[in-house]
């Protein structure tokens, strides 16, 4: 019941109808041919994705009032971001690596929750964007897929020691200006792993270049756009708004000296050369006190044997008995609850901050009274009934607050980890460009 690493939203980016149209040629007899652009390895980029890719980003660059950059400039942008999607999935592929059904119907469900309509109207909802249901399932698959690949191969490699923690923690505690947050764009020129010394001449001349640009008032995501090697480069550089101390640390060093508006000389890290824009920053002062809950709930999943009708009502009869003083909840819990975590502990989950569950879950335990029990629900691990123990508001724990500083830590290195990474992939693979 842990809160799915990132919720896929409806419609992003690379989703609209464009991204997945197939714009192909016709051949002599009428019929729609497509060809191959780029051979990666042992696959393939086809000029329909170019060509579908190219198409949503300048409308979404076009409705952003962002200038298209030359349609050069363009396609190489979106091929070079596909052969990065092939190479990463090859990989994927060849480790194992793969999202079940179970797994990205629960992903859709969440696109559903988020969008406020039932899972069952998805495909209608999709069909009047103009995409396609059975394409863009396929595109949430590779996007889980890489998810995964990069938890593997990236953050599990990140590794954060205790002396950092403390450190980060002592600093935290007498830095006052902690929990600034920034809105951050930057432009990523990448240097070659084992660089020359001519290229690494060339790539700062570059990075200058594009320096003055910026400082003499051309726009930054023009310039990210049409120059960037980062994998923000189509989204006008912005990486969003982060918290000082989880912004990496070439670019925490930086920020903090910056005011609103004001773009960084260039910026040079194992990956390349950095030019950071800041565009705004804000200041949470909320305190570190949190609302937590006591919770128990019984989980019953659906199988060839049970379907999602039969499972509910099971748990109604369960939820009626045990509020009827019948049986005893915890008792129930042992011995039919399908949660692994706790259903050897009748049910406990114990006390929990906000966030620690799927949305649905935690939407459940809301409208409860303390000690109520709720009628059945349904989240991506199956069909639940929870009771409300009680609630209470905490200090930050110790251990709350190690979590929170391994988390920030380890997302300050993330972003530099992932440009080197990607970087070295590029480097091994093959890749022959047909046109």
């Amino acid at each position: 019941m842990r809160r799915y690493a990132n919720i896929l939203l409806l419609c992003t980016a690379f989703l609209a109808a464009g991204a997945l149209a197939q714009t192909r040629d016709l051949g002599g007899k009428g019929e729609l041919l497509d060809r191959i652009a780029v051979v990666v390895n042992d696959g393939v980029v086809l000029q329909s994705q170019i060509d579908g890719q190219i198409a949503v980003v300048a409308r979404r660059l076009k409705d952003q009032g962002t200038p298209l950059p030359a349609p050069s400039v363009l396609k190489q942008q979106i091929t070079e971001r596909l052969i990065l999607q092939e190479i990463q999935l090859q990989r994927a592929q060849k480790l194992g690596l793969r999202v079940t059904d179970e797994a990205l119907n629960n992903a859709l469900r969440d696109v559903a929750t988020q969008n406020k309509i039932e899972f069952s109207r998805l495909p209608d909802a999709l069909a009047s964007e103009g995409i396609v249901y059975s394409e863009y399932r396929e595109q949430i698959r590779h996007e889980m897929t890489l998810s995964l690949l990069r938890q593997r191969d990236v953050y599990t490699h990140i590794y954060v020691s205790p002396r950092e923690l403390d450190q980060f923690i002592t600093k935290a505690s007498a830095d006052k200006t902690g929990r600034v947050e920034y809105d951050v764009s930057h432009i990523l020129l990448a240097l070659p792993e084992a660089a020359s010394p001519g290229q690494l001449e060339q790539v700062e001349k570059k990075a200058q270049e594009i320096y003055q640009r910026a400082q003499g008032g051309e726009d930054f995501g023009q310039l990210a756009v049409a120059n960037s090697q980062a994998q923000s480069a189509l989204e006008r550089g912005a990486i969003g708004w982060r918290k000082g101390n989880e912004l990496p640390s070439f670019m925490a060093d930086v920020v903090v000296s910056m005011k609103p508006g004001e773009v960084s000389a260039p910026v040079r890290t194992p990956s390349g050369f950095h030019i950071i824009r800041l565009n705004a920053q804000r200041s949470d002062n909320q305190p570190l006190l949190v609302e937590q809950l006591h919770a128990r709930h019984i989980l019953i999943k659906t199988n060839e044997l049970q379907d999602d009708e039969t499972v509910r009502g099971r748990l109604q009869i369960i939820r009626d008995r045990i509020a009827s003083g019948a049986d005893d909840f915890g008792a129930i819990a042992k011995a039919v609850s399908e949660d692994p975590g706790s259903g050897s502990e009748g049910g406990d989950l114990g006390w929990t901050s906000p966030g620690t569950f799927v949305p649905d879950f935690e939407a459940a335990l809301s409208k409860l009274e303390d000690n109520e029990i709720s009628q059945p629900f349904h989240t991506q691990y199956g069909w639940h009934i929870a009771q409300l123990i009680g609630k209470r508001t905490q200090d930050m724990s110790t251990d709350e607050r190690r979590r929170k500083a391994f988390e920030q830590i380890r997302a300050s290195k993330a972003d530099e980890e992932t440009e080197l990474w990607l970087r070295r992939l590029r480097d091994e693979a093959f890749v022959d460009y047909r046109t």
